[in-house]
């Protein structure tokens, strides 16, 4: 009945919609009717229902339909064919955000906020599970604490088995295996990268149920608790997915001082869209941190081979035979973040090849199995990773005209800003609104614009040929002695800025001398205020490729466990840690008595136990102490894996506060602020130093 009902209310609104997105107005009115809209949207925002910010979702959707029609019929005129070109390929990156917006309402309007199922009494009835750690390249220091944090996870020894997975066929990963009793499997090529190595130890194992960490994924105790209970309510479960969730700052954090206090990047994946994805029966396999049923990937034939991101096909595949997905919205392992930008940008130009593979051979859009909000859910993932070029379009577009006086939007500025406004606005407004703790307003521009040029190109190609590239693998664990300026990144970033800046003085010119240049004056503003905006977009991200220092071999992580000092003298002192890490601890001093006695070990305190662990003094204050561990056997370390990494509430953290668009737009401009100023100090100091030099010489 009431399906019935919203059947017959939509049937009588799609009038009304029509007439709203279609019905053409001088720019007067339509200013009126924007400003109408967007008091409307700001009245409406004053509640918390959710009922409210659907309606709020109709609005946003009717406004920026409006517009796009609006730009479709009224402004594709153009005077030559360069004006066509360039005007045609702005509206078509238009359409192409109008899609996505559309389609990520879609999927974050509803999101499903699922809980742990809890796992019946009679272990028993628990599955077997295989956890696969798999590996290629990467060190030993990266992988160890992954094995051995899978070790401390709270679950039946008799029905869990741990396997690394050495695609590398290294002798020292052998011997740690066997040292630390899981298994080692090996093969004699590496076909199919990971996807591959995957495949081949589903062959070697028989485990119910397959988890996955990435070999630098440390799982919590609580891990599998958490999870398997899932499989067991639901017999058609295929899928478990949790999130990525990084103890080290990626580039943006590391490089970028307002980026550490909002959101990173993963967030608004690994929140709203994953959560929207599920209650569409949508959850993408990630790669990592999962746990799959080995019935259903030995139903699609293993782990999706086709494409470099194995990970999202493999749902796919799995989806399109029936078999349903989840995602459980809780941090229960952690890994590294890419360290430095470059390594950022390989990771992404992957991800955005593999989605474009799966965009061309095997389309969401066709074939069976899948219902149409998941072929809509896999199609924004895909169209996604296409961001490149439109990007590239709204970043240099204000040149045609600043430039070389090419009009590409045949309308006036009056009417430009009367049906622009309500459109950006309100999109800006609902996403902040409904997202807001997980991506903040405009960095999102940031993100995308640091990663735009290196796209273009990749994207492409792959659209053309799916079968070009390779499965490249993203280092993790690497230390960086000085920092560095990271042009080759960032190089077209740099020459738009130049020539947008040009573009810019160009147009104050012409704008001055309006009437000399025969311009309008108006339009030359939107110009030139599109210009400025675009050049601050393009100087945050080229912020980012000012590379910092990362010489800790180990992260530390912020957590208060009571904790004990045992001295030399055989007193013992209690107190609390402030941070910890693999490497080391600190303490809040808790007397001077470590001014005359050694420290020889700190034994930190969980309700599940106590680990002593040896221990030597780096350096003490009145207020805290620092302590580095020992050498010591893989079975204390296992325990230090426990505690610092492998507690069920490691990586639960408070949420971020509300956005505030113009707040956040500030934090861009600090950023912006930070590059030259930093990079004037620089240059200061090492002038200073060259003198002093100069002098000591003479």
């Amino acid at each position: 009945m009431n399906k019935l009902l919203f059947s017959l209310l939509l049937l009588l609104l799609l009038p009304v919609a029509l007439l709203v997105i279609i019905t053409p107005l001088d720019s007067e009115k339509q200013y009126t009717f924007g400003l109408i809209g967007i008091a409307t949207l700001f009245l409406l925002g004053l509640s918390k229902s959710k009922k409210v910010s659907v309606i709020m979702v109709v609005m946003s959707v009717l406004t920026s339909t409006r517009y796009i029609y609006w730009r479709a019929t009224e402004t594709l005129h153009f005077n030559s064919t360069i004006e066509a070109v360039l005007g045609i390929g702005l509206f078509v990156a238009e359409l192409y955000v109008w899609v996505i917006l559309l389609l990520g309402y879609l999927q974050t309007t509803w999101p499903l906020k699922r809980t742990i199922e809890p796992l019946p009494d009679d272990m028993s009835l628990w599955p077997t599970v295989d956890i696969y750690v798999p590996s290629y390249n990467e060190s030993l220091d990266v992988v160890r604490d992954t094995v051995l944090a899978a070790q401390c996870i709270d679950y039946p020894k008799e029905k869990l088995k741990i396997y690394l997975l050495d695609d590398g066929k290294r002798d020292e990963f052998a011997v740690f295996a066997a040292d630390a009793g899981v298994g080692y499997i090996t093969r004699n090529d590496n076909r199919h990268a990971k996807a591959g190595n995957l495949n081949h130890a589903l062959t070697l194992t028989k485990g119910e149920l397959i988890c996955i960490f990435d070999c630098d994924h440390v799982a919590t105790r609580a891990f599998l608790q958490a999870t398997v209970g899932s499989f067991l309510k639901e017999e058609r479960l295929a899928l478990l997915q949790t999130p990525h969730y990084f103890y080290s700052p990626d580039p943006f954090e590391r490089n970028l001082s307002a980026a550490r206090h909002v959101p990173n990047e993963g967030a608004l994946f690994y929140g709203p869209v994953q959560q929207g994805n599920d209650n569409w029966n949508a959850t993408f396999f990630c790669g990592s941190c999962a746990v799959i049923r080995r019935v259903a990937l030995e139903e699609i034939g293993g782990f999706a081979v086709e494409t470099v991101t194995e990970d999202a096909h493999t749902a796919l595949k799995m989806q399109r035979l029936g078999w349903n997905s989840a995602f459980l919205a809780l941090p229960l392992a952690a890994g590294l973040a890419t360290e430095r930008l470059g390594l950022h940008v390989i990771q992404r130009t992957r991800w955005a090849r593999g989605m474009t593979q799966i965009f061309r051979v095997d389309n969401p859009l066709f074939g069976r199995g899948l219902s149409w909000p998941q072929r809509l859910c896999y199609l924004n993932a895909m169209l996604h990773f296409q961001y490149g070029l439109p990007r590239v379009i709204f970043l240099t577009a204000p040149m045609a005209y600043l430039l070389f006086n090419q009009n590409i939007i045949a309308s006036s500025a009056s009417m430009i800003f009367a049906y622009m406004l309500p459109h950006l606005l309100m999109s800006v407004y609902i996403n902040s609104r409904m997202n807001g703790r997980y991506r903040y307003a405009f960095w999102g521009e940031i993100y995308e614009t640091v990663m735009a040029f290196h796209l273009v190109i990749p994207t492409l190609l792959t659209l053309i040929s799916p079968k070009h590239g390779k499965f490249n693998v993203t280092d993790k664990g690497g230390l960086l002695d000085n920092g560095f300026f990271d042009f080759n990144i960032v190089r077209p970033h740099v020459i738009v800025v130049v020539m947008m800046l040009a573009g810019i003085v160009a147009g104050i010119t012409r704008a001055v001398a309006h009437n000399y240049f025969g311009v309008d004056p108006k339009v030359m503003a939107l110009n030139i205020g599109w210009g400025c905006f675009s050049v601050l977009i393009l100087l945050a991200a080229i912020a980012v490729a000012k590379e910092t220092r990362q010489v800790r071999k180990t992260i530390r992580i912020d957590v208060a466990l009571p904790a004990i000092v045992h001295y030399a003298s055989g007193i013992s002192v209690r107190t609390t840690t402030v941070d910890m890490s693999m490497g080391g601890v600190k303490l809040v001093t808790p007397d001077d008595r470590y001014q005359h006695d050694v420290i020889e070990e700190v034994e930190i305190l969980l309700q599940s136990g106590a680990v002593c662990i040896p221990v030597s003094l780096i350096d003490a204050t009145e207020k805290v102490i620092r302590l580095q561990f020992g050498e010591m056997p893989l079975s204390r370390r296992r325990e230090l894996v426990r505690v610092v990494l492998a507690r069920a509430d490691a990586w639960i953290t408070p949420p971020h506060p509300k956005d505030r668009p113009l707040h956040s737009l500030m934090g861009i401009v600090r950023c912006v602020f930070e590059l030259f100023y930093h990079t004037w100090k620089e240059r200061k100091a090492r002038r200073r130093s060259a003198r002093v030099n100069k002098g000591e010489a003479a």
